[in-house]
């Protein structure tokens, strides 16, 4: 890790951070975090614990001369046995509001999955330091988008002029929760995640809660919802609930309540936009739980597949179908007490005309070029003037 003794250090702190809800101090640096430490310590799932220090839409922000920037970090990667390597984290720095860089740090730790045990093996790394040069000389905003899907942790921030937090600048803020889509799953670019791609488009401050595997109506999360200061609110519900098998109607329509009505005890007038599941053939009509496909891993691509029996919906499972029935009805019957409550069917985001054409790589997640699709419509629907979080 090399450095440029002229260039000037600046401490990393809170106040250069948005879209964090935590920050935790290590050996290296600065960990952001997207729950706080009081929810993470309510829940034990592994799978948790990785998707919410990923962070997605955790950007450092800062106002500069600079025409150098140098960060160094200590990326945490994965991988899974078996299966073809994952890209390695991307870097967005925009300036001004505008992409003019893109990097990927070197070093690191990686995290190994096998796939077949659920054993993981921890490979130790070193630090890297990211370059940014050619910024205009000039007075800007520059946002460095940390890898939606990289546990990253800050170690030093360096530039050729002197750094200053931005000051607020007035724009609502979004607060957003959902699935491993919400957190960016196999997007090219943090600024390319489907809710990074509509905040942008729609002028808003993005805190994503975008948890992979982990949109499951966890009351801890609906508490740092409630507890999160927002403008604009919207929770994608269903795909992770249906693929883990998680529960039965009886409980999720009670359960979709209960996350509502703890949203609502901290916002209660916001807008509160509820978003169903997007097209997904696996789990149309076929009940959870999802596993992967170990055929499609013998041939060296990662792929997912259904393993329940479209017969037990009778029984109450549940599939994306029902799961769609149950807020549509959900959100109506609230809608009468709550005038600032919104439906958004996930199928106008990303219906089965958009899958004949862009396909599900693995059947379950949406590639680079759905996710800026999917941000696009979504920009429109709901954070357009007169949209459904206007």
């Amino acid at each position: 890790m090399h450095t440029d003794s002229a260039l000037i250090s600046t401490p990393l702190t809170a106040e250069l951070l948005r879209g964090a809800l935590d920050l935790e101090r290590t050996e290296h640096g600065l960990l952001p975090h997207r729950l706080p430490a009081w929810a993470r310590a309510q829940s034990a799932d592994p799978q948790l614990g990785l998707a919410e220090a990923q962070p997605s839409g955790v950007r450092l922000v800062f106002r500069t001369r600079a025409t150098a920037v140098e960060l160094d970090t200590l990326p945490t990667r994965r991988g899974y046995t078996g299966a073809p390597p994952r890209p390695d984290g991307v870097y967005d720095l925009l300036v001004d509001g505008e992409p003019h860089a893109r990097a990927t740090a070197s070093g690191g730790n990686v995290l190994t999955t096998d796939l077949s045990t659920g054993a993981v093996e921890h490979h130790p790394g070193a630090p890297g330091t990211l370059r940014f040069t050619g910024l205009p000389e000039r007075e800007k905003d520059v946002e460095i988008w940390l890898p939606h899907n990289e546990m990253t942790e800050l170690v030093a921030l360096r530039t050729d002029a002197p750094v200053a937090p931005v000051p607020d600048r007035g724009r609502r803020v979004w607060l957003h929760h959902g699935s491993s889509i919400s957190h960016g799953s196999d997007a090219a670019s943090p600024t390319a995640t489907w809710p990074a791609r509509a905040a942008l488009r729609g002028g808003v401050e993005l805190v994503n809660l975008g948890l992979a595997g982990s949109a499951l109506l966890d009351p801890f999360t609906a508490r740092v919802m409630r507890d999160t200061p927002a403008d604009l609110i919207s929770v994608k519900i269903g795909i992770n609930v249906v693929n883990l098998d998680l529960m039965r109607r009886r409980a999720f329509g009670p359960a979709v309540h209960g996350f509502l009505d703890t949203i609502r005890e901290g916002h209660p007038t916001a807008p509160l936009l509820v978003v169903s599941p997007l097209y997904c053939p696996l789990h149309e009509d076929t009940p959870g739980p999802g596993a992967f496909d170990l055929a499609a891993l013998a041939e060296g691509r990662l792929g997912f597949r259904a393993t329940g029996d479209p017969a037990e919906v009778a029984d109450g499972k549940l599939t994306l179908t029902v799961v769609r029935e149950e807020l549509s009805r959900i959100v109506r019957e609230r809608s009468a007490g709550d005038p600032h409550l919104r439906y958004l069917d996930g199928l106008e985001l990303y219906g089965e005309a958009d899958h004949a054409e862009l396909p599900l790589p693995d059947g379950l997640h949406p590639d680079a070029a759905t996710h800026l699709r999917i941000g696009d419509r979504f920009a429109g629907l709901a954070l357009s003037p007169g949209g459904l979080l206007s």
